[in-house]
């Protein structure tokens, strides 16, 4: 059995034949409110697996460079090696989450634009929101980096914001993460999926409803795996008639 080389909480990496090339293993297990609440999603890996390479492979057409090769099996995924820079970036065009409960926000108030935070990647200290002098003193990324994420950012939001459209479904907010690859080349990394963006269903205008994401799980509402796989259907038919846009 080939060794891992690191498990997080929804995924595991390992090493391939080639030192440039990991396999990233998609796991069905769920925590929300770092780690203290746990559980699985059936399906959920092979569910994030396929709408995370149909996005990336969807981006990379777009200009957007991601570290994703292509997708083995079902819940298993080739990327480039980078190096994770130690920050998760949080897009919000709609008021929810934590943004209420810091702010005052109410719920569902769209954002004048597109707010982009910073947060240090960091379980055991929560994750903490970054201010840009932080950013600067723990010197986790050069000033030109960060410039070169928050355009990066700017720019997915734009292009994700317009396909879930298509799809009947609003993007509240979401997190990404980058990489730099051996020749220090910024890529997007990780994931993009019910699991780290907050999608909301047009048609529905219950509150509870229309949640088509992983605060089903966080808020216990029940019908996880069925919100997830309709995520799944919808993203898969936007990309098939890509050629009718």
């Amino acid at each position: 059995m080939v060794e891992k080389l690191y498990e997080g909480k929804a995924k595991i990496l390992y090493p391939t034949n080639d030192a440039e090339i990991l396999l990233t293993y998609f796991k069905d297990d769920a925590t929300a409110f770092n780690a203290q609440k746990r559980g699985q999603i059936q399906g959920k890996g092979e569910i994030n697996c396929t709408i995370s390479a149909a996005l990336f492979e969807w981006l990379e057409t777009l200009g957007v460079p991601t570290h994703y090769i292509d997708r083995p099996t079902p819940d298993q995924m080739r990327v480039r090696a980078v190096k994770i820079i130690p920050i998760e970036v949080v897009v919000r065009n709609i008021a929810a989450g934590s943004l209420c409960k810091q702010t005052g926000l109410p719920e569902g108030k769209i954002l004048p634009f597109p707010l982009v935070e910073f947060y240090l990647k960091n379980d055991e200290l929560g994750d903490p929101l970054l201010t840009s002098d932080r950013l600067s003193i723990l010197e986790l990324a050069t000033s030109e980096q960060i410039e070169q994420i928050k355009a990066m950012t700017l720019k997915i939001n734009q292009h994700l914001s317009e396909f879930f459209d298509r799809c009947g479904i609003t993007l509240v907010d979401f997190k990404l993460e980058f990489g730099l690859d051996s020749q220090q080349r910024l890529l997007l990394a990780d994931e993009i999926s019910p699991d780290t963006c907050r999608l909301w269903d047009k048609a529905e205008s219950d509150p509870k409803a229309r949640v088509l994401d992983k605060d089903r799980f966080r808020r216990d509402l029940g019908e996880i795996e069925g919100a997830y796989q309709r995520v799944q259907q919808r993203v898969l038919e936007q990309i098939a008639r890509k050629g009718d846009w």
